[in-house]
C-alpha cells in the first residue's frame, strides 16, 4: 500500500500572520544598500536565486504540469546523484519527480526520476515520526543537464547530530508558490527526537525541505505532526546514527 504524500498539504494553508507582517514592516523600513540581503531572524521571504536555492526543489507529480507537494535537496555522493526529503513525500516514487533550482514555471536543471528510495524499517514499517527521514537516488529525465544531477548544481554536505539550539536555515516550496521561501532562525529541541523551528508561512509543499545548519544539511522539514499543522511552526526528526547509515546506503548506491 503506497505511502500518502506530503502530509503537511492537507492540513496547512499559506496565512501571513500579524507578527510576519510586522516583521517585513521591518525590513522594508530598512535602508542600507544590503538591507534584506539577510532577513532577520524568524522572518521568511522569497529566496533569491543563487548556488544554495538551486540545490533545493520541489517533488513534483509526474512532471512540472502535475503539482508540486513537497521539497528536496541535493547532497553530495560519490555518484553525484542524491537527494534528501522526508519519507513520508516518497510514497509514489515511479510517479515523482524533482527540479532543482525550480522557479516561476521553468526548470533551469531539467528533472530528475528518482531511481532509488532510502527510508528507515522504523518509517516503511510503522511511520514512526522519528524516521521521517528519507534519502533517494535520481537520473535525469531526459539526460539534457549533464551527467549527474551534483554536477549540475552541487551538492550539501550532511552533519548530524547538532545542537538543538543551532540556528538553521530553511529553503522550501509551499505547494501554492512558484518560487522558494527562506527563513532563518534558532531551533529547539521539541523532544529528544524532534526539534522545532518558529518560521512563519511555510504551509503545505514544504514537507522535505532542508535544515541547513552552516550551510550543511542536518534534518529536513516533517517528522511530529508531518512536519506540524501550524504553518509557522514546523518540525524536524533530529538527524542522527540511523539518518547517517541511510546517506550512506544511497550514497554508496550511487
Amino acid at each position: 500500500m503506497p505511502l500518502r504524500p506530503a502530509r503537511r498539504s492537507a492540513v496547512r494553508r499559506t496565512s501571513r500572520t500579524l507578527a510576519a507582517l510586522a516583521a517585513m514592516a521591518t525590513l522594508l523600513s530598512l535602508n542600507t544598500p544590503d538591507a534584506g540581503a539577510v532577513p532577520p531572524l524568524g522572518v521568511t521571504a522569497r529566496a533569491m536565486p543563487d548556488a544554495t536555492a538551486d540545490r533545493v526543489g520541489p517533488l513534483f507529480a509526474g512532471g512540472l504540469d502535475g503539482g508540486h507537494f513537497c521539497t528536496a535537496a541535493v547532497v553530495r555522493s560519490d555518484g553525484r546523484d542524491v537527494i534528501a526529503t522526508a519519507a513520508h513525500c516518497l510514497g509514489d516514487p515511479r510517479n515523482t519527480v524533482f527540479a532543482p533550482g525550480y522557479r516561476d514555471g521553468r526548470a533551469p536543471y531539467g528533472l530528475w526520476r528518482l531511481t532509488g528510495v532510502f527510508a528507515a524499517p522504523d518509517w516503511t514499517d510503522g511511520e514512526d515520526p522519528d524516521a521521517d527521514l528519507a534519502f533517494a537516488t535520481v537520473a535525469p529525465v531526459d539526460g539534457g543537464h549533464g551527467t549527474s544531477v551534483e554536477e549540475a548544481v552541487g551538492g550539501f554536505p550532511v552533519a548530524a547530530e547538532q545542537p538543538g539550539d543551532a540556528a538553521v536555515t530553511v529553503i522550501g516550496y509551499p505547494s501554492t508558490e512558484e518560487a522558494p521561501l527562506r527563513c532563518r532562525n534558532t531551533t529547539a529541541l521539541h523532544s529528544g527526537t524532534q526539534r522545532r523551528i518558529d518560521c512563519p508561512d511555510l504551509s503545505g509543499g514544504t514537507s522535505g525541505s532542508p535544515w541547513l545548519v552552516d550551510g550543511a544539511v542536518a534534518g529536513v522539514l516533517g517528522g511530529h505532526e508531518g512536519g506540524g499543522t501550524d504553518p509557522d511552526v514546523s518540525y524536524s526528526a533530529v538527524m542522527g546514527d540511523r539518518a547517517v547509515e541511510l546517506y550512506r546506503e544511497a550514497a554508496d548506491a550511487g
